[in-house]
């Protein structure tokens, strides 16, 4: 249970980092986030999204072992 509770936080801690780090790079200008569009959503929607997706991972996964720990 630990090391799926483990991946869990490295796999979100990592998507946050990758999302953010896209993020950052299509604003300075060195990345176009117009290539991640699908359908309605813009680039930055879908990059954004992954980070998000990231930071829930990463907080369910400390949030359980918070809870385990007491």
């Amino acid at each position: 249970m630990q090391f799926i509770l483990r991946t869990l936080v490295v796999i979100g801690n990592t998507l946050t980092l990758v999302g953010c780090l896209g993020l950052a790079l299509g604003a300075i200008g060195i990345f176009n986030l117009e290539t991640f569009a699908v359908g309605i959503s813009s680039g930055v929607r879908v990059i954004g999204t992954v980070a998000i997706a990231g930071a829930l991972i990463s907080a369910i996964g400390y949030g359980i072992v918070e809870l385990q720990d007491d």
